[in-house]
């Protein structure tokens, strides 16, 4: 029987992730920032520099926090997670974290590509190539068990193509989606050759929740506001959008995840469609569109999974513990929580935690 697959973990993009920037883009590599602790900013007390922004904001409108860089005071004294585990700078001990708390396999997804970077072409090529090649190196440690999602420089689609394939080669599993990228909702056809590609590679298209819109990130104050509106529902959007414009019809064999979004959206976002979008859906049974459209969904530990179960059915829910950050989503002991539930059978809690997101991931053959 296959092992637990923890379908959501992290990596804290580090300062030797930027080694592997192209030589010819190396004067515009993020470089690590400090301002002292006793301003505005407080303890997150270190960016990102790119060019000329900084990464996170902490403080204001357009703010938003991340875990990187880990040189931030607030992040420096984590006792949780070793440094170097969340950097990826040693898969051992990774791998010793993931045996500890019941994992076999993690899929990586990144944290400073969570918020919209550049406008700039070019610059989003180079970052993205630097992350893929650290990650695929560190994760070729262990090829078995970690297991990672690629960023695509979606600015350019042609370069995007070509990254799609060497990702593929080199042991990535998905391709990375915010809820909207830039100014295109996920149904734009602009991204059709995306689509179209990742069906034949068998890469999976993970949308995960991120600030994927530089206009939203601006009218929002994360002391304020969180990170609700232009971070959390906006795989809600891209789930409304696909399936609206019947984007899954067009690439009959490619798959969806959408990822620590939770799942107690789905009977909400199911009625909206069948009021407007999709009449059909009136007399349609939700686990069959689940089964037909290939996707799945992220829920978390203390979700209502009887209520979902009805919609999503028991082969389309997967759970991430979100390793590596620690925001509210992260759910450290998410085996145990889920094994201990007597509201759910065991053997649909062993589909949720081992066999569905191996599907999901094309990893189950």
């Amino acid at each position: 029987m296959p092992g637990v697959l923890d379908a959501d973990t992290h990596i804290a993009e580090s300062e030797a992730m930027w080694g592997f920037i192209d030589k010819e883009m190396y004067p515009r590599r993020p470089v690590l920032a400090r301002v002292p602790d006793d301003t505005w900013y407080g303890e997150r007390n270190a960016f990102w520099l790119i060019d000329g922004e900084i990464f996170p904001k902490p403080a204001g409108k357009g703010s938003f926090s991340l875990i990187t860089p880990s040189a931030q005071k607030r992040e420096s004294g984590r006792g949780d997670i070793h440094l170097a585990v969340r950097e990826l700078t040693d898969p051992m001990a990774r791998l010793r974290d993931m045996d500890k708390i019941g994992v076999d396999v993690q899929v990586i997804y990144p944290t400073l590509f969570l918020v919209y970077l550049t406008d700039d072409a070019a610059l989003d090529v180079a970052l993205s190539r630097a992350y893929n090649r650290f990650i695929a190196n560190a994760c070729a440690k262990a090829p078995d068990r970690l297991k990672w999602v690629a960023i695509l420089p979606l600015r350019d689609i042609d370069a995007s193509l070509v990254e799609m394939k060497w990702a593929k080669a080199q042991g990535a599993v998905g391709a990375f989606f915010r809820g909207m990228e830039g100014n295109l909702t996920l149904d734009n056809p602009r991204l059709h050759p995306i689509y179209s590609l990742a069906e034949q590679l068998d890469l999976t298209i993970c949308i995960h929740t991120g600030s994927g819109s530089r206009h939203l990130m601006q009218l929002f104050d994360v002391e304020r506001n969180h990170t609700f509106a232009h971070n959390r529902v906006l795989p809600v959007v891209a789930f409304r959008d696909l399936v609206a414009n019947r984007i899954p019809e067009l690439f009959p064999k490619l798959c969806f995840g959408f990822i620590e979004a939770a799942a107690s959206w789905v009977p909400y976002i199911w009625h909206v469609l069948r009021r407007s979008a999709r009449p059909d859906f009136k007399s349609k049974n939700p686990q069959e569109f689940f089964r037909e459209y290939r996707f799945w969904i992220a829920c978390e530990a203390d979700e209502e999974l009887p209520h979902l179960l009805t919609y999503i059915g028991e082969d389309h829910l997967v759970i991430g513990s979100d390793y590596g950050h620690n925001d509210p989503s992260k759910e450290p002991d998410f085996v145990r929580n889920m094994r201990a539930r007597e509201d759910v059978a065991p053997a649909v809690i062993e589909k949720i935690l081992c066999d569905n997101p191996r599907r999901l991931y094309g990893l189950a053959g």
